[in-house]
This record gives C-alpha cells, structure tokens and sequence, in this order.
C-alpha cells in the first residue's frame, strides 16, 4: 500500500512541540490557552500548530475541562420543515455563543429517542435540546434531569418534569382556528396527525404528544362552547407516509356524514392532504375547507393560499439554545420565561360550508379559486 493511500497520522501536541522547538507543557499551554507562557513562544506554538495542520482533540480536551462546547439536540423528524426551522435558530444562537451542535433524528420513535440521548450524553455535550416524541413515556429525560445535566424541552413538554419548556399554547390557538370554522358554519371538521396511536380516537383519551392533546382539546372546547358536538369520529391519527395520509384524507371526505374542512396538523401532512383533494377532482374551498399548521413559503404559492396557523418556530428554536447555555454557565433562567404565541393567518382556503351561501370568512372571488387546488410553483421544499 502507498503512503498516500495510507491514513495520515494525526498531528499531536508532541509534533508541535518539536516543530516549535519548545517542550510539550509549553505547547500545551499555548494552544489550549490557560497558564503562564511567554509571547514569544504562544507564537512559535501557533505558527508551528498552522504549518502542520494541528486539530485538538476535542474529547480529550472535554476530558479534562468536563465542557466539550457542544449542545445536543434532538428531534422527530428532520424532514418537516417546522424542526428544521427550529434548529436554525438553535444553531445560530449556539454559534455566537462558541456551541457546536450535534443534531439526531429519532421519526418520532420514542426508543430511538432514548438511545439518541445517551449517544450525545457519551459523546459529552454540555446540554441537550429535545422535542420529545412521547410526553408520557418520559423517564430517560427524567433521569438527565435528576443527574443535573443541563436540559430544555422544545415545542412539546413531558408530564411531571420540571424542567425549561420552549412551547407555543396550543390549546388557545386551536380554539381561536375552530371557532373561525364554526363560524363559516363547518360542524364537521376532519383532524389529521401523524401521532401513533394504537387505538382509534375517543374523547377522553390520553394521548402521547402535549401538542396534539392540545389542539384537540382546543378544538372540544369550541365546539363545547358553540353548543355542537365535537366530530371525534373524524379524527385521524397515525398517518404516516403520504400513502397514507392520502388515504385518510380519502376516508374523512367521502364518508357518509363527510367533513367539510379538513385541518393538518403539520407541513408534510398538509402537503399530501392537498395532493388527495386534487386526485379527488374537488375544490378548495367551494368543496371543502382546509387549514394546516406552521407557515411556510409554499403555502402562498398554492391556488387559493393555505389559510395557516403561523407559529415563531425560528424565534422558539433560538430561545431554547439561549435557556440551555444559561443553563451551561451556571446563570438562571428569565424570569419571567419568554412566551410565544401563534396566530391565525386568514388566506383563501376556509370558505363556506358547500350548498349555503354562508356569512362566514369570505374568500378569494377571482377566477384562481375556481379551479382546482394547485401549485403556482415547482419549487416546494
């Protein structure tokens, strides 16, 4: 074998030491920045470290130091734009505050969550960033918590954990968008979600995630409060691939007792729930009405634009790596604790319930929005 082929030994402080023509306590001294070494020779050192391409050894480093300047995070699904948005935010507070980010993605399997949490714990990071995919099955969170290692929940919280959360109130939301379809007369409106469930929905029931108990309890509430009854027979859970969510879509709308407005619980949902209303040859909104959560670019590109639920994902993603390296240097947390609250973006997509003339949300009357659903773009994330 050749010796380029060969792998290239790593440059260790020894080699700079000698290149620099000073001892190895000196050199470490100088590249790691603490005790008492000459100008002189903080320069040899560098200029030595530079020439042969020295990196340090950063686990070693975290060794000795017990701070390895990295956050961990975890999240259930790197491919939704919502967590992708998030972890800009982490990532650019991080950064100015000298933070690496290692980042693992668990699709929502709360197993895979917890050997994600102790990889990054073995891997020593300073803290960890999760979005839990269980609110209930919590303890491995529980048990980095009781340890005292630094530890902020994001967008979902765990029951029974005291620890920082970075959440929007999803219930105050969910209220504030159903009654919007009440009010255009809709009393069958169809939730779909990508929460695993191994039963079918009832009210009353525990479910895994804060966020979709939440917003279905938002959705009992205005229903409650309008003096209807909640459509529970509506609610979808476990969608999976877009298969799948197609088909529940195909299974709200053409029921015997249909929905009239179909709300998605995320962005990728969205994106196949909009598909099968397509393939459906209807309309939206002179069929059915339609909402989703989160607030992307594609959703303005769309014929009629999505009506949305617009959340600060970046602004949520950027305080829960601000909480966390409070957390790291010892200081405390914000008092009081920064809130964060979506709101309701009316575009063209909630209409009327079909066959009445309505005196609900009004909606675009321009040839557009008499056509079929479609995109007025290719370039969709």
């Amino acid at each position: 074998m050749s010796s380029d082929g060969a792998r290239r030994r790593d440059v260790t402080v020894a080699d700079v030491a000698k290149a620099a023509q000073v001892s190895k306590a000196q050199a470490a001294r100088a590249l790691g920045n603490y005790g008492a070494v000459s100008e002189d020779v903080r320069e040899r050192v560098l200029a030595a470290a530079e020439e042969l391409n020295y990196r340090p050894n950063e686990l070693a480093r975290s060794m000795n130091t017990g701070k390895s300047n990295t956050i961990g995070v975890v999240v259930g699904d790197i491919e939704n734009p919502h967590f992708g948005l998030a972890t800009r935010g982490i990532t650019d507070t991080a950064k100015k505050s000298g933070f690496n980010v290692i980042l693992i993605n668990t699709d929502e399997d709360t197993a895979a969550e917890v050997d994600a949490v102790r990889v990054l714990l073995d891997k020593r990071v300073d803290g960890l960033i999760v979005a839990p995919a269980s609110s209930v099955e919590t303890q491995h969170l529980r048990r980095v918590h009781e340890a005292g290692r630094p530890l902020v929940l994001l967008d979902r919280s765990a029951e029974d954990l005291a620890v920082e959360t970075v959440a929007v109130d999803m219930t105050v939301i969910s209220y504030e968008s159903t009654n919007y379809l009440l009010d255009a007369g809709h009393r069958r409106v169809a939730f779909i979600s990508t929460l695993r469930s191994d039963t079918v929905f009832s009210a009353g029931m525990r479910l895994g995630s804060s966020q979709i108990s939440d917003r279905l309890e938002g959705m009992r509430r205005a229903f409650a409060d309008s003096g209807h009854n909640f459509p529970e027979d509506l609610v979808r859970l476990n969608a999976g691939d877009a298969g799948s969510i197609r088909k529940l879509t195909r299974e709200v709308l053409l029921g015997a007792d249909p929905a009239t407005a179909v709300v998605a619980s995320d962005g990728l949902i969205a994106l196949s729930v909009v598909e099968a209303i397509q393939e459906m040859g209807l309309r939206i909104p002179e069929d059915v009405s339609f909402l989703m959560y989160d607030d992307f670019a594609w959703t303005r590109l769309t014929t009629p634009p999505l009506t949305v639920v617009s959340q600060p994902v970046y602004e949520m993603g950027a305080a829960a790596a601000a909480a966390l390296i409070r957390q790291i240097e010892g200081r405390p947390p914000l008092v009081p604790a920064p809130e964060f609250n979506a709101a309701l973006v009316h575009r063209g997509s909630v209409g009327a319930v079909p066959g009445t003339s309505g005196s609900g949300p009004a909606h675009s009357a321009s040839p557009s929005s008499s056509v079929l659903p479609s995109f007025r773009s290719s370039a969709v994330p």
